[in-house]
């Protein structure tokens, strides 16, 4: 049997098992985590992703609009009350457009103090294409037939 395993340690072996992308960004928006789900999500290594900005993975025309939410929640404190997850397009390193499935909160110290954004992350593009073709056959199988 083997010794057993410190919560710290036990944490750190589920976050580099994940298969969801998990990144935490600080108050400045700055990547201080990216697990090797992030990098199969997002295709940057975490020694790429780790120390930049997290525009590196939110297109041009969306970065107001991620910021403001950003900020918003760091002053309100937390996330609008409700949210689960959201899909959202996202940046590949090959600067393809993607789309995430996201949830995110904003972490706390043990003093309550404002840390930073923790996101998890599963890439939806498959799914989200699938579903955008399923609506657009529904769409036409119920439209109104012109009259004969």
């Amino acid at each position: 049997m083997s010794a057993p395993l410190s919560l710290e340690s036990t944490a750190l072996q589920i976050l580099r098992s994940m298969p969801e992308a998990v990144i935490f960004c600080d108050l400045d928006g700055i990547v201080r985590v990216w697990n090797a789900g992030a990098e199969k999500v997002f295709g940057w290594s975490a020694d790429e992703a780790i120390g930049q900005s997290m525009d590196m993975i939110i297109p041009e025309r969306m970065r107001k609009a991620h910021w403001d939410g950003f900020h918003q929640a760091v002053a309100r404190g937390g996330v609008k009350p409700g949210r689960t997850s959201m899909i959202t397009r996202s940046l590949h390193k090959t600067e393809e457009s993607i789309y995430i499935d996201m949830s995110f909160e904003m972490v706390r110290n043990e003093a309550g103090e404002m840390l930073g954004s923790l996101a998890v992350v599963r890439d939806a593009t498959k799914r989200f294409t699938e579903e955008k073709a399923l609506r657009k056959q529904l769409a036409e199988l119920t439209a109104p037939k012109p009259a004969s």
